[in-house]
């Protein structure tokens, strides 16, 4: 089963950051992801493996690649 994760993604993690927030946001997708915390901006990244594992639901679908 594929994973559908696109740029603009809102996520929402299963356990909060330090700051206390638990959405994120995707910035770059390919075999790692890059999210940006909604709450105090950290940009972290995780391979995708973890990631998927990590996510909880995904709030607001970002914008579909354009061919």
């Amino acid at each position: 089963m594929t994973e559908n994760i696109t740029v603009g993604d809102v996520i929402v993690t299963r356990k909060p950051h330090a700051c206390g927030g638990d959405r994120w946001t995707v910035i770059r997708t390919g075999a790692d992801v890059k999210m940006r915390c909604v709450t105090c901006g950290r940009i972290v990244m995780l391979d995708r493996e973890a990631f998927l594992r990590r996510r909880k639901a995904t709030l607001v679908p970002g914008s579909p690649p354009q061919a």
